[in-house]
Parts: C-alpha cells; sequence; structure tokens
C-alpha cells in the first residue's frame, strides 16, 4: 500500500509544481489567468511529464499490485480445489 501513497503523492506534488508553473508563465504573458485553462494544461503536461519522471515509482506499484493479485489468484486456486476435493468425497 505503500506504493500507491508514494506514486499518487508524486502526482500531486507534480500536478500542483505543473499548475503554479503555468500560472506563473500566463502571469507574464497576460493580466488575467483562466482558470479552467490552467487546470487543463497542467493537468495535461503533469500526466505527460509523470509518464517519464515517475517511471521507477510506477512500475514498483504495479509490481506491488501484480504480486497481490498473484497471491489472489493462488488462494482462489487452492480453495477451488478444496472444493473439488470434499465434493469427490460425497
Amino acid at each position: 500500500m505503500k506504493e500507491f501513497w508514494v506514486y499518487t503523492g508524486l502526482r500531486a506534488l507534480l500536478f500542483v509544481a505543473t499548475f503554479a508553473l503555468v500560472v506563473g508563465v500566463w502571469l507574464l504573458l497576460a493580466d488575467e489567468v483562466p482558470l479552467l485553462w490552467v487546470i487543463v494544461i497542467a493537468f495535461a503536461v503533469s500526466g505527460v511529464a509523470s509518464y517519464f519522471l515517475l517511471h521507477r515509482s510506477r512500475e514498483a506499484f504495479a509490481l506491488k499490485v501484480q504480486g497481490r493479485a498473484e497471491q489472489a489468484s493462488t488462494a482462489f486456486e487452492e480453495r477451488r480445489s478444496r472444493e473439488d476435493v470434499d465434493d469427490d468425497a460425497s
């Protein structure tokens, strides 16, 4: 679960930093800042940036999820095989 929070926190931090950067650049170029466009641009830029910058955190999170899915699948197969043995015994 730690990997999830690390990745989510880094994504949020990257979005906030991108948002601040876009607002700063927009203020340098114009007098008013349209908030909706700043959010859209910051969301798009931070999404692309996170693909490259947060690769290691995303991989760690994906490996954790894959491991938990394999454990759940193994446990399911064990329960199913026990049920098959119980049905054969009846």
